[in-house]
């Protein structure tokens, strides 16, 4: 739990309150794309976990007025202009899955190209549990990416580091030609959060 006090010094917190921005994570995911190139214009992208939308803000300006982002999170996320909000839990994915290609907003295809995911579990103060927790959500946001992306499709989701991050990285090194992890300028420097992205979607990989 981030105290009041330390939000109040953050310039990350303070540049999001000025920019319009929802959350500080904003910027995360601008230096993810700076250095990793995932989104397009054009693109169709879901936000998984996505409240409160700081992510989904951000990819919206690069998709541009031909694309699309797809919010997804159980919590509820206030309206965001030109951004097709859905409330689903991701750690039901067949029904996260249903509900995205129900919303007609694929531009009449079955695939997407890029899958985003900030998620994060409410922290517990058991380091153990919060880490298996992460990594639960985490594998659930790879399921929905392997479902949804187009071949050569792109995906970045978060992860705490701990016992099952090798795991995980191994799973999405088993799907996407090239992966990554990486650790944000903007993430807080006491955080065990690391990001996995991967290139390449093998869509062939079962």
């Amino acid at each position: 739990m981030v105290k009041r006090t330390e939000l109040t010094r953050d310039r990350f917190y303070k540049r999001a309150k000025e920019e319009g921005y929802r959350s500080r994570s904003a910027y995360k995911l601008m230096q993810i794309e700076d250095r990793f190139k995932l989104i397009n214009t054009g693109d169709v992208v879901i936000d998984l976990g996505a409240a409160p939308g700081g992510w989904s803000q951000v990819a919206k300006t690069w998709v541009g007025d031909n694309g699309v982002v797809i919010s997804v999170d159980l919590q509820h996320i206030e309206k965001i202009e030109h951004v097709v909000i859905i409330k689903s839990d991701i750690t039901d994915a067949e029904a996260t899955i249903k509900a995205i290609k129900g919303t007609n907003s694929l531009k009449g295809r079955d695939t997407v190209d890029v899958v985003i995911s900030d998620v994060a579990p409410n922290l517990s103060g058991n380091r153990d549990y919060d880490q298996f927790r992460s990594l639960e959500l985490s594998k659930s946001a790879l399921n929905i990416a392997a479902a949804l992306l187009r071949a050569e499709g792109n995906f970045v989701t978060k992860i705490f580091q701990g016992d099952y991050y090798n795991q995980f990285y191994k799973a999405v090194k088993d799907r996407f030609r090239n992966t990554k992890a990486y650790s944000p300028g903007a993430s807080r420097k006491r955080s065990a959060e690391v990001y996995v992205i991967g290139k390449g979607f093998r869509e062939s990989v079962q």
